[in-house]
């Protein structure tokens, strides 16, 4: 049976209460796929003029055992 492929999330609210420019969306989303990150989702929070990125890349090994570690 094939190994099952365990994801990592990350979530990223940006901009302020006067809004967020695109060009701060675009270099984040930039930035993030470079380290292996997937935009999955991006909204505006309900009364927001914010954006929330979220993200996801395959959870590595390495990052497992990482994680495991107290």
């Amino acid at each position: 049976m094939a190994e099952q492929t365990l994801w990592e999330y990350q979530v990223l609210t940006i901009g302020s209460a006067f809004g967020t420019k695109d060009g701060q969306i675009e270099a984040t989303l930039n930035e993030w796929g470079q380290e292996g990150w997937e935009a999955i989702n991006v909204y505006t929070p309900s009364n927001s003029s914010k954006v929330t990125i979220v993200a996801k890349r395959p959870l590595t090994a390495s990052a497992r055992r990482w994680r495991s570690m107290p």
